[in-house]
């Protein structure tokens, strides 16, 4: 995706190292890892290196996550996107996942369904992609609520990685 996407509220685009800061406030932010990994990071330098791996990820798969900048101020707030995954996941393999996380003060506001409705229109009319997955901790209903919204459907709970994850998904209805 060379060109952002914009929607009434949000700028969608591709990472930069100008973002460093503000993936930094996100992913240090214990809270916004209580339903991740418990794993906040600790040193702006893995924040860098996670920019490094996402904008790899452009160029590997024409896709991955995006920093969602708030048009009125400019602001980054979070990510959202669509990943290809290459790791088996739920006995699935070389799919494409949707998500999102957002700094905690923007929780609630309606960011990351407006986010994933631009990039589910995006995967299904400009990728052409068959179907979008996702899945999340079983426990945290916000994200479950999010993807429902998004017209994701819950297919099954499973084990990953020691927790307990449900997983969704949307066929494209254009193909």
């Amino acid at each position: 995706m060379k060109n952002p996407i914009e929607t009434e509220r949000l700028i969608l685009r591709e990472f930069l190292l100008s973002d460093a800061d503000g993936m930094f406030e996100l992913d240090s932010n214990p809270n916004v890892h209580l339903f991740l990994d418990n794993n906040p990071v600790k040193h702006l330098e893995q924040s860098i290196e996670y920019i490094h791996f996402a904008q790899k990820q452009y160029k590997d798969f024409g896709t991955g996550r995006y920093a969602v900048i708030l048009k009125e101020t400019n602001e980054f707030i979070g990510w959202s996107g669509i990943k290809f995954i290459t790791d088996e996941i739920n006995g699935y393999k070389n799919f494409y996942e949707i998500g999102y996380r957002f700094i905690e003060k923007h929780w609630g506001k309606g960011y990351a369904t407006e986010a994933g409705k631009a990039f589910v229109d995006y995967a299904f009319n400009e990728m052409k992609v068959k179907a979008l997955y996702a899945y999340a901790d079983a426990g945290n209903e916000n994200s479950r609520r999010i993807l429902e919204k998004l017209g994701l459907q819950f297919v099954n709970s499973f084990e990953h990685e020691g927790e307990i994850e449900v997983w969704y998904e949307m066929k494209n209805p254009n193909l």
